[in-house]
């Protein structure tokens, strides 16, 4: 059985979503879901509530991770809720859970979760044109590691194509690490060996 795209989609609670804010994300959500994708969220409302909209609507998997430790607190839209009780410090659960982000707007509070993904490298694009507090990084990095560039987009459609393109390049980025390391790997042993068998043939 193949594991499904997980996509994360973070933006707006509901302080600060507008109706612009909440039809992007609604479609992002649809196109989440007509990729068979599972969408991750923060499982509360604005953006979060939007997007899950669009893929429960399409028929789509729907997960949301909530700091509460109160599962009646995420929005009607999740199929699943996981109660963390971890505060803002779900974050990192959300980035981690996460094998590529989708960004539609925000403020401090997306801002923090980008920083996680960030840190973990995962794929990242965001919606253009939206004053955010993700909008002077956006086609650029966070800081001078340059860890992960956040790629702008301008439409829903565009940005899970993108997000779907940059997923399969890190996977398949992450595959050939770990196969070269492998071979790495063996070929040092295979020379431990040869050295041994050499110095046990001159004893």
């Amino acid at each position: 059985m193949t594991k499904k795209r997980q996509i994360l989609v973070i933006g707006n609670n509901t302080n600060g979503c507008t109706p612009k804010h909440e039809k992007l994300a609604y479609e992002i959500g649809v196109q989440i879901a007509k990729s068979d994708s599972v969408l991750i969220t923060g499982g509360l409302g604005g953006v979060m509530s939007a997007a899950s909209h669009g893929s429960h609507d399409t028929n789509g998997l729907t997960v949301g991770i909530i700091p509460q430790d109160d599962a009646t607190m995420a929005n009607e839209f999740c199929d699943i809720v996981i109660p963390t009780g971890m505060g803002l410090a779900r974050d990192f659960l959300n980035a981690l859970t996460a094998d590529g982000v989708i960004i539609v707007g925000g403020g401090s509070g997306t801002l923090s979760e980008v920083c996680a993904a960030y840190m973990y490298k995962k794929p990242m694009v965001a919606i253009r044109n939206i004053k955010s507090s993700i909008e002077p990084y956006i086609d650029g990095f966070l800081d001078h590691r340059e860890n992960i560039k956040i790629v702008g987009v301008d439409t829903p459609s565009d940005a899970v194509k993108k997000i779907l393109k940059l997923i399969a390049k890190s996977y398949n980025s992450d595959t050939e690490s770990t196969d070269a390391e492998i071979i790495d790997d063996f070929n040092k042993i295979k020379s431990g060996e040869v050295s041994r068998m050499a110095q046990k043939s001159s004893g």
